[in-house]
């Protein structure tokens, strides 16, 4: 009989990691986030409340474990660049991460961050992070993944981080799944917030294409603006059109959901009812892959701001699939 697989989760947020590898047949052991809100959630979901701020956790009392998880905050480091590794990462969330690293030698870590981690600082902060990883003992890959390429209607980058104590993971055998749209995920009921025609504006046809991303830009809110010296038909790219502004048709996929975005303004147009309407909370939740019996915050605004900093259920599945058939039952083979 096969050992389960075990791992922690930490800067949890709402559980995005431990669903995900559950779904796989793990067993999370551990747990820890410092925001109240997502932690009620977190144990209205797992049956389990997550210890508090990491940096008061004594890493001798957290469990042995195999994969080490962790969605950090990324901050810049002080004295990076001078090659000190694990030094170098003192007074941030990361050193933290490390120490718990140190003590607890884990088979896999993986980590999940904003893609711009990699040019962050002058990319200091990125090369001390591997620096580091390999300084602890760690063979290190990493590559930035598109949740829009896992089945999911949503473009949204993230670079993942894999560190291993034998072998070394390929991102190359991670197995993508066929594009999926916005209108594939729509609900067919729900107390829908239309806006009157007079509150929009879709731009000439001529002029609507889909991006190498996969969304299509259609129309924008109607919100005061600067028209001195704008030239007829470039009205949509003013900068007052912002994301919260902009409406997108359900042909294509959406632009990522942001945890700053708390009130949920994300339009989209309904081509065959040509209407536009916000999605609802259960469709930005779709969007990200989490199933329909999830429970969220009672409280609109933090299920917004949650759901905004949660991973990608069916992409860190995947990536969860792949280390535990590349390295721990190629290691049982072997």
């Amino acid at each position: 009989m096969k050992k389960q697989i075990t791992f922690i989760d930490l800067f949890a947020g709402i559980g995005g990691f431990r669903y995900s590898f559950e779904k796989c047949g793990c067993k999370c052991v551990f747990s820890s986030e410092i925001d109240e809100a997502c932690k009620k959630v977190y144990e209205e979901n797992y049956g389990e409340y997550p210890k508090g701020d990491i940096t008061k956790i004594d890493a001798s009392e957290i469990p042995d474990f195999d994969i080490l998880c962790a969605g950090f905050p990324c901050q810049p480091f002080s004295i990076c660049g001078k090659k000190k590794g694990f030094e170098d990462t003192r007074g941030t969330l990361f050193f933290e991460i490390c120490r718990i690293i140190k003590e607890k030698n884990p088979k896999v870590i993986l980590l999940e961050n904003v893609k711009h981690l990699i040019n962050h600082d002058g990319k200091n902060t990125f090369n001390t992070i591997i620096f580091t990883l390999e300084k602890l003992g760690y063979n290190v890959s990493y590559k930035v993944l598109n949740s829009k390429d896992f089945g999911v209607a949503q473009s949204r980058e993230r670079i993942i981080i894999v560190g291993t104590r034998k072998g070394k993971f390929d991102f190359e055998k991670i197995k993508k799944k066929k594009e999926v749209y916005i209108k594939d995920i729509l609900d067919s009921d729900g107390n829908f917030e239309y806006l009157d025609e007079n509150e929009y504006t879709l731009i000439d046809k001529k002029y609507i294409k889909r991006q190498p991303s996969g969304l299509i830009f259609v129309g924008y809110r109607n919100k005061g603006m600067w028209k001195k010296g704008v030239r007829p038909n470039t009205e949509h790219l003013s900068r007052v059109h912002r994301q919260p502004n902009r409406i997108y048709s359900v042909e294509g996929i959406h632009p990522t959901i942001p945890s700053q975005e708390t009130s949920g303004r994300f339009w989209i147009y309904l081509n065959n009812e040509r209407a536009v309407r916000k999605l609802t909370i259960n469709e930005c939740y779709k969007l990200m892959g989490f199933p329909k019996e999830f429970k969220k915050d009672s409280n609109l605004s933090n299920a917004y701001k949650q759901i905004g900093n949660s991973v990608v259920i069916p992409m860190i599945e995947e990536v969860a699939r792949q280390i535990i058939k590349q390295i721990f039952e190629e290691e049982q083979d072997g």
